[in-house]
């Protein structure tokens, strides 16, 4: 596996980026992986090797650049109870920040990047999120409906992109959603909002998750989420760009 870290030329400086993709040469079909609102750290670079290990260029940006290098802020080794606040007072501002025009902006410049790679094949990307990563993978999908095949959501708030972006999809989507981030109820409105919007997709909830269910550096984590979320993506990218 090789790995590097990048900086992206964005509108309001430079994102500092890691990559990870297959040894031996040869060219890629790209996924834009978005952190969870810790972000780059540790387990993001353990899976983006991870998705890289199945054939893909794996781009994974620091969104928060606006604020400085990853990590933005200084994380613990292990984000668990105790920790938890302290974090989350200082994440929530950066989240805040991060407006509609700028997840924008950037998801533009992260892709024009992304396909310029020389180790990145021609064709159709995926993008895939995890928690606030979620909703700018949706919303990079939907401002970039010819150019992202597959994008999936995981324990994010991606029924916040409201109809109007669904609509806009052209994607093949997948949305892993923890028991605690939404109910069977709002489940079914956000299915209904997809089925109007006549896409390919899947959304469910998984058994016995809480939100960040994907993340083993913190008390979220479920060792069978995390399974059940490869077992999803890695066959919704390789439905979708399996010719790139």
């Amino acid at each position: 596996m090789s790995t590097k870290s990048l900086r992206i030329p964005a509108a309001d400086g430079q994102a500092d980026a890691f990559a990870a993709f297959p040894d031996g040469g040869g060219r890629h079909p790209g996924v834009l992986m978005y952190a969870d609102g810790f972000g780059i750290r540790p387990v993001l670079r353990e899976m983006a090797c991870e998705l890289a290990g199945h054939g893909y260029y794996v781009l994974v940006p620091n969104f928060f650049y606006r604020h400085g290098p990853a990590p933005v802020i200084e994380l613990p080794e292990y984000i668990g109870e105790e920790a938890r606040p302290a974090v989350m007072a200082q994440v929530m501002p950066l989240i805040e920040a991060h407006t509609t025009e700028r997840v924008l902006s950037d998801a533009d410049a992260y892709l024009r990047f992304l396909t310029a790679q020389p180790e990145v094949s021609a064709g159709p990307v995926a993008v895939t999120g995890y928690c606030i990563g979620g909703l700018l993978a949706v919303r990079t999908a939907a401002a970039h409906p010819g150019q992202v095949a597959a994008v999936a959501g995981f324990h994010g708030p991606v029924g916040a992109v409201g109809p109007d972006n669904l609509s806009k999809l052209t994607a093949q989507i997948h949305f892993g959603h923890a028991e605690t981030d939404i109910a069977p109820e709002a489940l079914g409105e956000l299915n209904q909002a997809l089925d109007a919007a006549g896409v390919d997709y899947t959304s469910e909830i998984y058994p016995g998750t809480v939100h960040g269910f994907t993340m083993s550096d913190t008390d979220a984590f479920s060792p069978s989420g995390l399974q059940r979320h490869w077992d999803r993506l890695l066959p919704l990218l390789n439905r979708a760009l399996a010719n790139s």
